[in-house]
């Protein structure tokens, strides 16, 4: 028995011994990276809101578009249909001014009463043709008018389609990946899935979330061979993937760290170790570029479970690494337009 204390003793003398080497100006550049990447990280999020936001307003304009064109269309019906009933009543006078027209000149040399009442017939029959076709002027004007403005909506609504057909492909690509990513990490981690790791879809990004039993001891940022071995596999698939961005966030619990060893300070120093101790083990041996990791911690903010249980706080202890594929193409995109 006093063997494996002994053994364990020695392991955190020469861990506390390697740690106290690391200069102070190392650390505080380790820190400043990571709150680098966690404002990038914010950043992708902050995007990614935006680009669905557009997309939502998008559809609500083209909705309005399509009403609009909508009403155009029975503006214009019902002017053709005033066009067409003017035309028939153009053509109706216009024969009854042709029927006067010959009735005044068989009545020329009859009774003089009858032909002034057929002259004042016959120029009311003008002025009413002259407003008949003021009015067919001014139906066929503002048919032209409503035809015209008919294309502008219709030319506006095809540049809308075409972005949104467009911003859709490019989101339905990124989905695509994503899902291929969670598939493949899945098959690499599928004798760990539901044994204190799951992996999850979430605002387009892979979440590996890993219970603190398959990694750490409680209090402890040394990692286990069985979580080692989890990592590796990960890394495999990681290294294939080169333009997937690598998050790792520590979080702990609410319990309060009991820095009585003097290793730690708090809860936000384990979250942090834990995130860099989880960084070094999937650089071992891969050929992960290191620019694509980004180390963070959380602390006890940001749980997954609020409860004040033992069940909880076992839940919040947790390691996620979350796996962000590649929006070159839609930032892109939305700058083209």
């Amino acid at each position: 028995m006093k063997r494996p204390v002994i053994f364990i003793f020695t392991v955190l003398l020469l861990t506390f011994t390697v740690i106290s080497c690391v200069p102070g100006r190392k650390y505080k550049t380790l820190q400043d990276t990571s709150r680098q990447f966690m404002n990038e990280r914010d950043d992708l999020k902050t995007g990614n809101i935006g680009l669905e936001m557009e997309k939502r307003e998008l559809e609500a304009k083209l909705a309005v578009l399509e009403k609009e064109m909508g009403t155009l269309k029975e503006d214009i019906t019902g002017v053709e249909n005033d066009r067409d009933k003017a035309v028939e009543e153009l053509s109706r006078i216009t024969g009854k001014y042709n029927d006067l027209q010959n009735a005044q000149e068989e009545l020329i040399r009859g009774n003089v009463k009858e032909t002034q009442k057929l002259l004042a017939e016959l120029q009311a029959a003008q002025e009413n043709l002259v407003r008949k076709e003021e009015l067919l002027r001014q139906l066929e004007q503002n048919l032209d008018a409503k035809k015209s403005s008919l294309d502008e909506l219709t030319f506006e609504l095809e540049k809308r389609n075409q972005r949104m057909l467009e911003l859709e492909r490019v989101l339905d690509g990124q989905k695509k990946i994503v899902q291929d990513l969670k598939n493949r990490v899945s098959e690499a981690l599928l004798g760990y899935e539901n044994n204190g790791l799951t992996v999850t879809m979430k605002n387009g990004k892979v979440y590996v979330s890993l219970e603190e039993k398959l990694l750490f001891r409680t209090a402890s940022w040394d990692i286990d061979a069985n979580g080692r071995n989890a990592l590796r596999k990960l890394s495999a698939v990681l290294e294939r993937n080169p333009d997937i961005q690598i998050t790792i966030e520590g979080h702990t619990d609410n319990v309060p760290y009991n820095p009585s060893s003097g290793r730690l300070d708090d809860n936000w120093d384990l979250s942090v170790k834990r995130a860099t101790s989880v960084v070094r083990v999937l650089l071992e041996g891969s050929k992960i570029d290191p620019k694509r990791l980004t180390a963070a911690g959380h602390s006890q903010y940001l749980p997954v479970d609020p409860a004040n249980t033992a069940d909880a706080r076992q839940k919040n202890r947790r390691t996620e690494i979350v796996l962000t594929p590649d929006l070159t193409e839609l930032y892109q995109l939305i700058d083209k337009y």
